[in-house]
């Protein structure tokens, strides 16, 4: 699998610190679009609130894009790897269970980005949640369902 080439590359230097803020990005297997349905993009969220719900991140921005999902969290409790682990696998064990399918669902790996102190945070959600209008699915952030940031 293509994909897979580098995938050891995302995990090199990966440190995880409790209350640190990173920027998070999953990818579907083969870019499949399978959260273009709104339905299945409400599992990931449902999947951002139980990492919340279990102390493992606070949920800063997010945005579910057909193909992957962005994160913005301060870190809680538990390690990265750990982490995108069990929301990873939560999305996929309820998603092919919700649409009948079976096998693989996520790239390997995912992406990371510690966030600076001096970051402006606000920017960085915006940015987030602007995805939708870049990639030309929506002319205002406001008609796009799959999004939300604490500050917007």
């Amino acid at each position: 699998m293509p994909e897979l080439k580098h995938a050891h590359r995302l995990r090199t230097g990966r440190y995880s610190e409790s209350g640190q803020i990173y920027l998070l990005t999953a990818v579907l297997l083969n870019r499949e679009p399978l959260f273009r349905d709104f339905y299945n993009g409400r599992l990931v969220v449902d999947a951002f609130r139980t990492a919340e719900r279990e102390e493992f991140a606070t949920s800063l921005g997010w945005v579910v894009m057909p193909d992957h999902f962005h994160w913005l969290i301060e870190l809680q409790n538990t390690q990265l790897p750990k982490l995108m682990a069990r929301t990873k696998s939560r999305i996929a064990v309820t998603l092919n269970r919700s649409v009948g399918r079976q096998g693989p669902v996520w790239q390997h790996g995912y992406h990371d980005r510690a966030i600076r102190k001096e970051e402006d945070l606000q920017a960085v959600a915006r940015y987030i949640v602007a995805n939708p209008l870049r990639a030309g699915l929506v002319e205002t952030v406001g008609n796009y369902p799959l999004w939300d940031a604490i500050w917007l």
